[in-house]
């Protein structure tokens, strides 16, 4: 019996629970895609699977998964200055630390992912947003690499 499912006891669990390591059938396995938390700087261990029992994964990955799409929205309601609008942000205070990000395949992605840092923080602004591209040759073949810096800062209601 031990190779049955966990979840409804079939015999013919092929695959493996990343965390408890128990069997589980196709079934009752939950997938999680490569890139559900590709916006993290460090992806747990736990979260780093791509196959799950479904014990596991209510106790574990679903919370962190809310969470994540949580951030996302706030990231994506972010107000975001860019460094040539700096008399309109003149007067916020910059007390955090820069944060950054390199090689993004597009620019959306690259103010996405700082926009992420910063709500991962909790801050609800971006200013002194710099974005760069550099092109990228591979024979007759050219590509982009997005790079950016931005200063995470917190605003009130009237400042907005």
């Amino acid at each position: 019996m031990e190779n049955s499912c966990c979840s409804c006891l079939k015999p013919s669990a092929t695959l493996q629970c990343g965390i408890c390591k128990d069997s589980v059938c196709k079934k009752c396995a939950q997938f999680l895609g490569e890139d559900s938390f590709s916006f993290l700087e460090k992806v747990s261990e736990e979260l780093s699977h791509n196959v799950y029992c479904p014990q596991c994964f209510d106790a574990k990955v679903v919370s962190a998964l809310e969470a994540y799409n949580e951030t996302m929205e706030r990231a994506k309601n972010l107000a975001v200055y860019l460094k040539d609008q700096s008399k309109e942000t003149r007067l916020m205070s910059r007390k955090a630390q820069p944060v950054q990000v390199l090689n993004c395949a597009d620019r959306e992605e690259t103010l996405l992912r700082l926009a992420f840092l910063a709500a991962n923080a909790g801050f609800n602004c971006l200013v002194d947003v710099d974005l760069t591209s550099k092109k990228i040759r591979e024979g007759s073949y050219q590509t982009q690499s997005w790079s950016g810096t931005a200063v995470p800062v917190q605003v009130t209601g009237r400042r907005r």
